[in-house]
């Protein structure tokens, strides 16, 4: 078995899991599976699933999940091509191109009133039409990406099609070859090669800003508007370093300063803007006619500061009222050996965000909040259930990949015995983590804005209550966010597998978070502090007499959800108004009473929460013991390590001139001084432990 095939047997099995584990129909998981996928790598921003089809007549078409990011004004449309058999099977042209077609008839379809009219205000294809129709003044660029478990013989870059409405539309495919080239570039996009010379016309003068080192090799370019804004035009988010990914599609919008200048002075823009900041991990150098250096291509091209400004000229060329021919953007290119990037690139990034005010949660994948997650999910182990001698665990994902790295090179039987400690049911990605708790506060209309938007939502937060008390974030915490996710989960799959919920399918995902706000906004009508998390942590399962509560409350829910009032007839669109909590939070269901061993007071509350922050006082001075203990052998080494990087205080110097000689007797100020040093060396990405 090949590569692609073994990569082909996994998501086949992965599938099969998230349709069990949901309650759902495999195209439909294979659809959540590859949308996480696309929406990490930059293919698009987080879709919403809404399966609608027609078949046969003059304009057959089909959608499976849509988007529109009005800051940028870019809709998405994703259609699936999804193979239920057990073989890697072929994606054909003639297949790929119809889907992709019927993608576009929707799109022209639902720019129509006659269309909008025709569909019922509670269907998913409404869902998915409706923001088109309203939208279509602000629509500036269609993307279509295909999904398929298939192969595709050839693969393509994204491919600039034929105007629709006079909206540009670029098509994307994302196969079954790609998915796993992404899968296993782990925290990095799958890599991408722009050609400049066929974009520009010839290779793009550059100046070499640094002699070869071995190390890395920089460059400064003045890119011509057009050129800049037709690349990002192809590539879209792809091309944005993550971080600065995620950050643009949680809150930033097109800068009004920069439009201005385009407009104005366009003549003026290299001048008055900061340009870009760029990593690549190697180009294609030519000598031009005139004998200047020229750069002919860029491999693996990413923007680590700059995309706003990206963003603002491919907008300005897209709204087609500032000609861009006069528009020259200057770029700093640093090219990075791939053995480097993982560790150089978010450096780069983040010195190079400084300026702008790129809070820590825009970097949130680095905060020790997630380290200390990703310890605890490896220690405890979950009550053991029906007889066995040892409890399973919760495995937190603090970066995507690491489950499936785990097993990467195991043996058979090694592998099954990492699935019985870490089952796949109980694995917890992190922008899943910040649904579960968003959920329980009560936002449930933030919930419903989507993973990015509620991750940066739950980022800042929790930076904040972090910074104020670590204490709070202790085994209990641990704990209680495991049973939300148990409590998330058994509620997405009731719904899913209801008999109301499939005779009208839509909107689950709204119900489970709604349904799930107003069971913990009931919780403190009744006087009580919160759930009982403990009661469901110690079983490993969800309160009968809790269950009972649930499956009575969630349709009423999701009827009350899809009666959208007069002036927001798209229920998707409204759920993401916090009008809509604050009417469903008022509504009174008609649910059976909750016993008190399913709640907390609000004693037991502060009880617990007493007990937990003391437990992690302890934890936290012996953690520290041992990560000292550990440092004697390589004091030198940590101490080369923090003083490249500016972080070595006197007091962290002289307690490492004790642990050299092997002296423990730190005092109190020289071990909260390392305690501090040891924080910051692994948020520069540089854990002691991992220093040898």
């Amino acid at each position: 078995m090949d590569d692609l095939e073994a990569a082909f047997e996994d998501l086949r099995e992965d599938v099969m899991l998230e349709a069990e584990a949901g309650g759902l129909f495999q195209e439909e998981a294979f659809f959540e599976i590859f949308t996480e996928a696309a929406s990490e790598n930059g293919d698009t921003i987080d879709l919403e699933y809404a399966h609608c089809r027609k078949e046969g007549g003059s304009k057959p078409y089909r959608v499976d999940g849509h988007a529109f990011d009005a800051d940028r004004g870019t809709l998405y449309l994703a259609v699936c091509d999804f193979r239920e058999g057990r073989d890697l099977q072929s994606l054909q042209a003639a297949r790929m191109d119809s889907a992709l077609k019927q993608a576009t008839n929707f799109f022209e379809s639902a720019l129509a009133p006659e269309f909008i009219n025709s569909l019922e205000d509670s269907s998913p294809c409404f869902s998915a039409a409706y923001p088109i129709y309203m939208n279509q003044q602000s629509i500036r660029r269609l993307r279509v990406i295909l999904f398929s478990n298939a192969r595709l013989a050839v693969r393509s870059p994204p491919q600039l099609m034929a105007d629709i409405a006079g909206v540009p539309v670029v098509n994307t495919v994302l196969d079954v070859a790609r998915y796993a080239d992404i899968q296993k570039s782990r925290a990095a996009p799958d890599a991408i090669e722009v050609d400049l010379a066929s974009i520009a016309g010839d290779a793009l003068p550059c100046l070499r800003a640094s002699t070869t080192s071995g190390k890395y090799d920089s460059y400064l370019l003045a890119l011509p508007g057009e050129v800049l804004a037709d690349v990002y035009g192809l590539y879209g988010a792809r091309l944005l370093e993550q971080n600065v990914r995620t950050y643009l599609q949680a809150r930033t919008k097109v800068n009004k300063g920069i439009l201005k200048t385009i407009r104005e002075e366009p003549e003026m823009f290299f001048a008055y803007n900061n340009g870009l900041t760029a990593t690549a991990s190697g180009v294609e150098l030519r000598q031009l006619d005139d004998g200047q250096l020229g750069i002919a291509s860029i491999h693996d091209l990413q923007i680590v500061n700059g995309g706003q400004t990206t963003a603002s000229i491919l907008y300005a060329k897209d709204v087609g009222k500032s000609p861009l021919e006069k528009v020259h953007v200057q770029m700093k290119l640093s090219v990075v050996p791939p053995e480097s990037v993982e560790k150089v690139v978010p450096r780069i990034s983040r010195f190079a965000n400084t300026q702008n005010r790129i809070s820590e949660a825009d970097f949130f994948s680095n905060h020790p909040f997630h380290l200390q997650m990703e310890r605890y999910s490896r220690a405890l182990a979950a009550p053991p259930q029906d007889g066995a001698l040892a409890g399973d665990k919760w495995f937190y994902e603090r970066a995507r990949g690491q489950y499936r790295d785990g097993m990467a090179y195991a043996s058979k039987a090694e592998r099954r015995k990492y699935q019985l400690e870490f089952p796949k049911a109980k694995v917890i990605v992190k922008t899943d983590l910040a649904k579960y708790f968003v959920t329980f506060e009560c936002r449930p209309d933030i919930v419903s804005k989507a993973a990015q938007k509620c991750f940066m939502h739950f980022a800042n937060e929790t930076a904040k209550s972090w910074n104020a008390s670590q204490t709070d974030y202790n085994e209990t915490w641990f704990k209680n966010a495991c049973s939300m996710a148990l409590l998330f989960k058994w509620t997405d799959k009731m719904i899913a597998q209801s008999e109301w919920y499939q005779a009208d399918r839509g909107y689950k995902s709204q119900t489970v978070t709604y349904t799930l706000a107003w069971l913990a906004h009931h919780v403190k009508v009744l006087g009580c502090a919160s759930l009982n998390w403990n009661a469901i942590w110690s079983t490993q399962d969800v309160p009968e007499e809790l269950q009972d509560f649930l499956e009575e409350l969630a349709p009423q829910v999701a009827a009350a959800i899809r009666n959208t009032p007069a002036n927001a007839r798209n229920v998707g669109e409204y759920c993401k108004m916090q009008a809509c909590w604050e009417s469903i939070s008022r509504k009174k269901f008609k649910v059976p009473d909750l016993p008190g061993h399913v709640t907390l007071s609000h004693d037991d509350a502060k009880d617990i929460g007493k007990h937990g922050r003391a437990t992690k006082k302890i934890d936290n001075e012996i953690d520290l013991d041992v990560v000292l203990v550990s440092i004697v052998s390589k004091a030198e080494l940590v101490r080369a390590n923090a003083s490249q990087r500016r972080l070595l205080s006197d007091k962290s110097s002289r307690a490492l001139e004790k642990l050299a000689v092997g002296n423990l007797s730190l005092s109190r100020p020289e071990k909260n001084a390392m305690k501090l040093l040891i924080n910051r060396l692994a948020e520069e990405g540089a854990p002691v432990d991992t220093m040898a």
